[in-house]
């Protein structure tokens, strides 16, 4: 299975078109106003209008009011919701679209039970932060940590890195990979060099599998 790649926190129209250049399959846009790397719906929609087909644009949100989350899906043609706070399955849910969930990896005891309270989510980020963050801290987790009994693609995030993440792709097998901070030059900022070996050592990393 051809593991899918996912670039994060996309702030710069430059960036987006050079992911897309690479072959990137899924950016993210993040509307959490605490973040580094928070665009405006306004500046989310720009970015988004550049994004061909068959791209996938993901909106990144924590704890937003549903208002926030309605609005930002019919302003800028988002095609999946990814959730990092303590939302609930019924709120998640009450989008009528696909999303993902992300698993605080640093706070949890137990990933399956965490998973199974969300039985509607498409997927689940496994991420390295812990519950109140929102991950893009460029801190990985215990990979054995992640148990071969889930039932839906996990999306693997946390501290990826091109050095990382053939490595990672190898141990883990994941649906997908999501990184941020591990492509960047400053927060927000990619790195056109990082993006293409990051994408470079995935696909070695399959092979390797």
């Amino acid at each position: 299975m051809l593991t899918r790649i996912k670039f994060c926190g996309m702030t710069r129209a430059e960036d987006v078109g050079r992911a897309v250049d690479l072959g990137v399959d899924a950016l993210g846009f993040v509307f959490v106003k605490q973040s580094p790397r928070y665009l405006t719906i306004e500046e989310a929609r720009k970015l988004i209008q550049m994004v061909p087909p068959f791209v996938g644009t993901v909106g990144l949100f924590m704890d937003a009011e549903q208002d926030e989350v309605e609005a930002a899906v019919r302003r800028t043609g988002l095609n999946l919701l990814q959730f990092h706070g303590s939302e609930k399955e019924e709120f998640c849910r009450q989008f009528s679209m696909p999303y993902l969930k992300a698993v605080p990896v640093g706070s949890v005891d137990s990933i399956v039970s965490y998973c199974a309270d969300f039985p509607s989510a498409s997927g689940f980020v496994l991420d390295s932060h812990s519950a109140g963050q929102m991950g893009g801290t460029g801190k990985s987790f215990a990979w054995n940590r992640i148990p071969e009994s889930l039932d839906r693609p996990v999306i693997l995030a946390g501290g990826l890195t091109p050095e990382n993440v053939s490595q990672a792709v190898h141990e883990v097998r994941p649906y997908a990979v999501d990184v941020s901070s591990g492509i960047e030059v400053t927060r927000g900022k990619k790195d056109v060099e990082k993006m293409r070996k990051f994408i470079e050592e995935t696909r070695n990393g399959q092979e390797r599998a």
